[in-house]
């Protein structure tokens, strides 16, 4: 099952989660998409002020586009994605992902799957880097088609709720 938060976000903001099965499920990554994703990664990182779902909406958690300019981690990778996408990347390779963080709390990630393996775009940091190298405990991930989530190990069975920076 999809994180509850993205199933809103989705009912909320269908085009946003749609996923053309003809688009490839991974980019072939050139050194003009290694520029174009660590380039919106940190313009992101730098335009978004971090606040909690709480504290911004009064809700424990809430996806969406923080286009006001404050949000919390899912909602960066949610910009971070819609600005990949209008740059011409398959939304298929882009894959909202929820993880456990070096100190256990939950977080979401951005995953960007290419013919060189799967690389995180994170607003922990501005590096964009390989999914082993994050530290991170990968729980879940949005599937190939946008409506589904895939498990990615025995940890995901721990209940999932993203928050914070």
């Amino acid at each position: 099952m999809p994180v509850p938060g993205w199933i809103r976000f989705c009912k909320h903001r269908p085009d946003e989660c749609t996923v053309d099965p003809s688009e490839p499920a991974r980019i072939a990554l050139t050194p003009q998409g290694w520029e174009t994703l660590t380039r919106i990664n940190r313009q992101v990182n730098a335009g978004i002020r971090p606040i909690t779902d709480q504290e911004h909406w009064g809700v424990a958690d809430r996806w969406d586009l923080a286009e006001d300019g404050y949000g919390d981690c899912e909602d960066f990778q949610l910009v971070k994605r819609k600005r990949l996408v209008a740059a011409g990347l398959s939304r298929r390779a882009l894959r909202m992902a929820a993880v456990l963080d070096q100190g256990g709390a939950p977080h979401a990630v951005l995953m960007v799957r290419t013919d060189l393996g799967d690389f995180v775009l994170d607003n922990k940091h501005d590096t964009v880097l390989p999914w082993r190298q994050t530290g991170y405990v990968f729980l879940q991930r949005e599937g190939g088609t946008g409506s589904t989530w895939v498990s990615l190990g025995a940890a995901s069975a721990l209940p999932v709720r993203t928050a914070g920076r």
